[in-house]
């Protein structure tokens, strides 16, 4: 830098724990915490679901290795999975699943082609960790299978988010 002059600060995107200006006299105001969401992947021809949390930054097992694009034809006959953000909130019962949202996404290994939109990924995200639930676009068994994985990694959780179930055809 010329004259001694110090760079000015980057505002660049980060995951961050907890209180995202706490020493930092306002700079990075508008950070979001990522702490309490996590990708789950389910892989709709295998009725599997588990948690990636690679797929954070796009690095998940699923999508290591693979070209994503934002045209389908470039993965024509690939695998179908849904990556689905998972965001847990307090209420005064305790813990519930609080905003889910799935994103489709294809993933063709012979090609080494993917596709997904990576804006409605990262939208979809938002939405999670706002509390909204939106799988309306999940095919049936794919819905199923979320909520068997959701009910087994946590009853409790399960239990105390009615609006989840509802929006996956299962109650109780």
């Amino acid at each position: 830098m010329a004259n001694g002059e110090k760079p000015k600060p980057k505002m660049e995107f980060t995951i961050i724990r907890d209180n995202p200006t706490a020493g930092h006299k306002g700079f990075g105001i508008g950070s979001i915490s990522l702490e309490n969401v996590s990708p789950v992947i389910i892989d709709v021809e295998e009725e599997l679901a588990q948690v990636e949390i690679g797929a954070l930054h796009a690095r998940s097992k699923t999508e290591r290795g693979v070209k994503f694009t934002s045209d389908r034809e470039d993965s024509a006959g690939g695998k179908p999975y849904w990556l689905v953000w998972v965001a847990i909130d307090y209420k005064e019962e305790g813990p519930y699943f609080a905003g889910v949202t799935a994103a489709e996404m294809v993933v063709n290994r012979e090609k080494r082609r993917g596709y997904k939109s990576l804006p409605e990924h990262v939208n979809l995200l938002d939405k999670a960790l706002k509390r909204h639930v939106i799988v309306d676009k999940m095919d049936e068994r794919s819905k199923k299978v979320l909520a068997e994985f959701l009910q087994e990694q946590n009853p409790e959780l399960w239990e105390r988010s009615p609006e989840l179930q509802e929006a996956l055809g299962v109650t109780g």
